[in-house]
């Protein structure tokens, strides 16, 4: 724990947050819970733990912790609904007669908080902005990658995004590189919220540095807008925007406050201090803050454990797989959610049209037939593997899984040398070139099953490339490509992403863990803070206390 978490941005110290978190596991009254809400009711103040000191809040990272909140003060193109439905926003129409040619109509009540209307100029040069290198968007591709253009404006080569017109205020026109049935649900996020471009670009093109502050007197297109921000002390707060052009908001005030500590910030939210956190894994967050903290629909994006077939002992498939089958999943799932919010998974797909019934069948758990593969394996046995590592072992849930691993096959297959680590998407110390198993979610932001494995599995994902060593399997690239030229709604779209994702089952290369669930991250008296399966709450401006 850092120094600076001691004493947090709200002045309690861990250890009076502790023994305040002591106090409420044995005399809090419920009254007393009740009485700190309603002082919370009177004044529609959201009180919300940020579990880092971010220093970058720019709402054109694409990801990250403060992305999490952009829907609050960031209006997008349309939005996903909390029944995976799309909705207008921005834009309040959208067509193209052949997949490749899209035009959008914005609102024409759309306007900054500033009351200067939204236009299609502002569209396009908030996507310019977000696509350039020096941004570092984690994202802009996810929105962007099909349009014409793009390729050459993120790689540095163009100032602009040429498959981009404008003929009128009112209207975009997008010419896309290749025909994509599913494009209009590619801009329902907030991955690149719309900004008033002559602030967020300057003149050469690049984000013009800390432009989304308030003391550089932005002008905001959410509900919200920001009011105040301290990067030391780690403290924000948002306002209602007075010319929002969608429904009034219903909350007075947001107020968030760094506290890196995941012991603290659950003692500060179950004393009533707080209300709301950005996002708090722990194992016992149900038992600690109760079910409706965590609560959420079930969205497109599963965690598991990846192989890397192409490091010893996994470039071996019968280790691969009898390292598989020596894991009962069901205590894996129980050893780290054993009261949700997320569910087991069985395979990668879920929440996307053919998930359900897609023929994927589960892995067995089945010691003997492991045993018995680890002895017909290259390597004979336990006895002359190598130390098997892993790496995105960061939380408390996941640590569990790990160790629940770990200790089956120690049980199962008599393998002991097992070693853990934290780092996410490679191991840098000495035996960084040794690390086979990485621990790391995937999924898809838009209701698709090609879209969903072609992140996962295809061999140009990223995934493939770093998580599974170069993973590359003919059939599973060949699916999924003549899927995607498939209609959204044409059933052999699914048919074929079914496919890959069995062809790929047979290569043995993941223990699958669990779909996740999109949590409130709020107490119950918190209403209105449902996400979708982007992280955006859904209805930002229905927010309420009480």
């Amino acid at each position: 724990m850092t120094g600076r978490n001691e004493k947090s941005a709200a002045g309690i110290s861990r250890r009076d947050a502790l023994k305040f978190g002591l106090a409420a596991g044995v005399g809090f009254t419920l009254l007393g819970m009740n009485a700190r809400i309603v002082m919370a009711q009177d004044g529609q103040v959201l009180k919300a733990i940020h579990p880092a000191f971010d220093q970058d809040w720019s709402p054109l990272r694409g990801g990250g912790r403060p992305f999490r909140w952009n829907s609050f003060w960031w209006a997008s193109p349309m939005y996903f609904d909390a029944e995976g439905k799309i909705q207008p926003y921005v834009f309040t129409s959208w067509e193209s007669p052949d997949n490749k040619v899209w035009t959008f109509k914005i609102d024409p009540k759309a306007v900054f908080s500033d009351g200067s209307k939204i236009t299609s100029a502002d569209v396009k040069g908030s996507w310019q902005v977000a696509a350039m290198p020096n941004t570092k968007s984690q994202r802009a591709d996810q929105v962007l990658s099909k349009v014409d253009g793009y390729k050459d404006l993120s790689g540095g080569t163009a100032p602009e995004l040429s498959g981009v017109a404008t003929p009128d205020e009112g209207t975009v026109v997008v010419t896309l590189s290749e025909v994509d049935p599913i494009f209009f649900m590619r801009m329902a996020n907030h991955i690149i919220p719309i900004t008033k471009a002559s602030q967020s670009r300057g003149a050469d093109g690049e984000e013009v540095a800390d432009w989304y502050k308030p003391d550089s007197g932005a002008v905001y297109s959410g509900p919200f807008k920001m009011t105040a921000l301290d990067i030391d002390a780690g403290t924000l707060v948002f306002e209602p925007n007075e010319n929002f052009f969608g429904p009034k908001p219903k909350l007075a005030r947001i107020e968030l406050s760094s506290v890196e500590d995941n012991v603290t910030a659950t003692s500060l939210i179950k004393s009533g201090e707080y209300n709301a956190h950005t996002e708090l894994v722990t194992s016992t967050i149900i038992q600690d803050l109760g079910p409706e903290f965590s609560a959420g629909p079930i969205i497109p994006t599963s965690q598991h454990f990846w192989f890397n077939a192409s490091r010893a002992p996994m470039d071996d498939p019968k280790v691969r797989q009898a390292l598989i089958m020596a894991v009962d999943r069901d205590g894996l799932f129980k050893a780290s959610y054993p009261d949700g919010p997320h569910k087991k998974a069985d395979q990668i797909l879920n929440s996307v049209p053919g998930a359900d019934d897609s023929g994927f069948e589960p892995y067995p758990f089945d010691p003997e037939a492991a045993k018995k593969l680890l002895a017909e394996s290259s390597y004979g046995g336990p006895e002359r593997l190598p130390k098997l590592m892993f790496v995105g072992v960061s939380a408390p849930a996941i640590e569990a899984a790990a160790q629940f691993i770990a200790e089956q096959w120690r049980q199962n297959l008599g393998i002991t040398a097992v070693d853990m680590k934290p780092q996410q998407d490679a191991y840098a110390g000495p035996d960084q070139n040794a690390v086979q198993i990485f621990r790391d979610d995937v999924g898809t932001r838009v209701p698709d099953a090609v879209s969903y494995l072609a992140g996962s599995i295809a061999s140009s994902s990223s995934n493939a490339q770093n998580k599974l060593g170069g993973y590359k399997n003919d059939k599973v690239d060949s699916l999924l490509a003549e899927a995607s030229t498939k209609a959204a709604d044409d059933p052999e779209r699914v048919k074929l992403a079914q496919e890959a994702q069995k062809a790929f089952r047979d290569d043995w290369a993941f223990i699958p863990w669990y779909s996740q669930a999109m949590s409130r991250w709020a107490v119950k008296e918190v209403k209105g803070m449902e996400k979708n399966l982007d992280w955006q709450v859904v209805a930002p401006w229905d927010v309420s206390i009480g």
